[in-house]
């Protein structure tokens, strides 16, 4: 019988438990879907697995081009190791498109190209909402230095170009995303690495030609199937890995396979509610 593991945290999308060895966790990506602070809530088959192997894809991405984060290695379908970290109680968010809050506010058009990516913050509580908090709060507060928040501003921003980059070449626009940082102590050392997962659930993707929707907003607004609009971007990416690893594949084949299976699905829900 195997061992029982240790639970650290259990959150809405993922299990922590203690890693393998020291200074390490194991993360567990859960098939629940939440929306609006978890106040609408699905189970979604095989989004936990999807998930996994495209953080995996994009945390392995972000090592090979310098940008540090927690990822070690995939243990399973479900798990990754991960290292240990210091969680700064703030959702890092980079806006390169006006979509959800940041319209609302603004009286934007969804889709309006930003001026710049815009950086914003808000702070982790989700009896609060996540509400949005300003650099003086965070300081005030001591949730972060200024010396962290411009460590975490170019962080982002270099997340921000290595996404946008590879979802532009795969069809797909990176609306917005969300991430999260940790503190590494080695020592008296400290140093700041990306945390959480890059998935979906943390991106608003929209497919460059059509305008459809691959992430969790499918979910927030009743749009369709959330699996089938991962299994989209997923295969997108997917096929981005095969193209550089050298392997037969006509570009495109790929999301044209994901789009006429996300069509077929759709449509033949819509005859069956005629």
């Amino acid at each position: 019988m195997a061992p029982r593991r240790k639970k650290i945290y259990e959150g809405k999308a993922k299990i922590l438990y203690e890693g393998t060895e020291p200074g390490t966790l194991i993360q567990y990506f859960k098939d629940d879907a939440t929306a609006f602070n978890a106040q609408k809530k699905a189970t979604i088959e095989g989004k936990g697995v999807l998930n996994n192997r495209l953080s995996e894809f994009f945390m392995t991405g972000l090592t090979n081009i310098g940008v540090p984060n927690h990822f070690i290695r995939r243990i399973n379908m479900r798990e990754q190791l991960v290292r240990q970290v210091e969680i700064i109680p703030l959702e890092v968010i980079v806006r390169n498109f006006a979509a959800g809050s940041i319209a609302k506010r603004l009286g934007m058009e969804e889709g309006t190209p930003l001026p710049r990516p815009i950086v914003e913050y808000s702070f982790k509580n989700d009896e609060l909402g996540d509400p949005f908090v300003s650099e003086e709060y965070i300081i005030a507060f001591g949730w972060a230095s200024q010396q962290d928040l411009d460590d975490i501003v170019s962080l982002a921003l270099r997340v921000n170009d290595f996404l946008s980059g590879v979802f532009f070449g795969a069809g797909i626009k990176l609306i917005d995303f969300k991430i999260e940082v940790g503190r590494i102590w080695d020592g008296d050392f400290m140093r700041l690495v990306v945390a959480d997962e890059i998935s979906p659930d943390s991106c608003r993707l929209w497919d460059v030609k059509t305008g459809q929707k691959l992430d969790k907003d499918v979910f927030r607004r009743d749009l369709g199937s959330l699996t089938d609009a991962m299994a989209l971007s997923g295969l997108a990416t997917a096929e981005m890995v095969m193209a550089d690893l050298g392997l037969p594949i006509r570009l495109g084949s790929g999301v044209a396979a994901a789009q006429d299976h996300y069509r077929r699905s759709t449509g033949a829900a819509l005859q069956k509610a005629a």
